[in-house]
């Protein structure tokens, strides 16, 4: 395992050789807050609540948002461009697991975006926006466990649009689709607490309000003891669920390589 942390540090340590992004990464998550904020006071009118709904939650819903997609880092494009440039080959005979490398490089890079992006943009929002603290240290220790399995989650979803790379000349259409519907319907973009009830009980069925949703919630302290272990139960079962998915996709596209190659 040291090895594949080797992999997530390398590329972690990469990405301070680039202090122009630094400073772009924070003013572009900075004006993401900015303007959702600017919205959402422009709705709220002065009213404290909507629907149940204060606006510090929902502020604090956003940030916590942007949060997690700069945590959430994905290189889509990982797998296609080995496979276009003819590498993949190479990369399978190394000694190391290849979707566990991709895993951590990936991981890496979400560290430094929550490090030197979204932190910056958080400690400036504390001191000008009126956000909602955590209801209290156990539903912090449980949120943050919530964001690695989402994150997993997150990931096995995009690791099974990257592998029809095997089949198709470019998945970044998919890719995009696949990232407009899961911030839509994963509550990053619009808090599911203002979806109807109806979308919201379909979604329940879906891994994506574990996503991002989730976590709100838990560092709000919405949820009991039971949705606490329904939900947790339901991260895992995704994550089974996509990673075999996953595996099938991966597996049958490396035939199909080697069947194209020999």
């Amino acid at each position: 395992m040291s090895r594949y942390i080797q992999f997530a540090v390398i590329r972690f340590k990469s990405k301070t050789a680039y202090r122009f992004d630094y400073f772009l990464g924070i003013l572009n998550t900075l004006l993401s807050f900015v303007v959702y904020y600017s919205i959402y006071k422009a709705l709220y009118s002065g009213q404290s609540y909507i629907d149940g709904v204060s606006f510090s939650m929902v502020t604090t819903s956003f940030l916590i948002s942007l949060g997690l997609g700069s945590a959430f880092h994905k290189n889509e494009m990982f797998l296609q461009d080995k496979i276009k440039q003819g590498t993949i080959a190479n990369e399978l005979l190394k000694p190391v697991n290849f979707k566990l490398r991709m895993l951590f490089e990936d991981a890496g890079e979400g560290a430094f975006n929550v490090v030197f992006n979204f932190l910056p943009t958080a400690v400036i929002a504390a001191l000008f926006a009126h956000l909602s603290t955590p209801s209290g240290a156990l539903d912090l220790i449980l949120c943050i466990a919530s964001v690695m399995l989402g994150y997993i989650v997150l990931w096995q979803i995009s690791f099974i649009v990257q592998s029809l790379s095997f089949w198709l000349f470019s998945v970044w259409g998919l890719v995009t689709i696949k990232n407009v519907l899961i911030n839509i319907f994963a509550g990053a973009y619009i808090p599911m607490w203002f979806m109807p009830e109806r979308i919201r009980s379909i979604l329940h069925f879906t891994p994506f309000d574990s996503i991002y949703f989730m976590p709100v919630q838990l560092y709000l302290g919405q949820l009991n003891e039971m949705q606490v272990a329904l939900g947790f139960a339901k991260q895992l079962v995704w994550i089974a669920v996509l990673y075999v998915i996953g595996e099938v996709c991966w597996r049958c596209g490396i035939k199909r390589l080697v069947v194209q190659g020999g």
